[in-house]
C-alpha cells in the first residue's frame, strides 16, 4: 500500500511517521544493527534511536 499526501491525516507527516516507526522498533529490539538493516539508517542514527528508547541502558556509554 502506498500512501499519498492526500491520504495522510492533517498534522502527520511521512517523515514523522517513519521516525515514529523507527523509535517503536528501537523500543522493541534495542538492536542498532537491526535498525540499520531494516530502515537503511546510519550507525549514528540507529544509536540515537536506541539511546532515546532506552536511556537507562545507555546512560553509562561514552558519548
Amino acid at each position: 500500500m502506498t500512501l499519498l499526501r492526500d491520504d495522510v491525516p492533517q498534522g502527520l507527516t511521512l517523515v514523522g511517521l517513519r521516525q515514529d516507526r523507527i523509535l517503536n522498533e528501537a523500543a522493541e529490539t534495542a538492536d542498532p544493527l537491526r535498525l540499520m538493516r531494516l530502515f537503511g539508517i546510519t550507525e549514528k542514527a540507529a544509536m540515537h534511536y536506541v539511546t532515546t528508547a532506552h536511556p537507562e541502558r545507555t546512560a553509562k556509554l561514552p558519548k
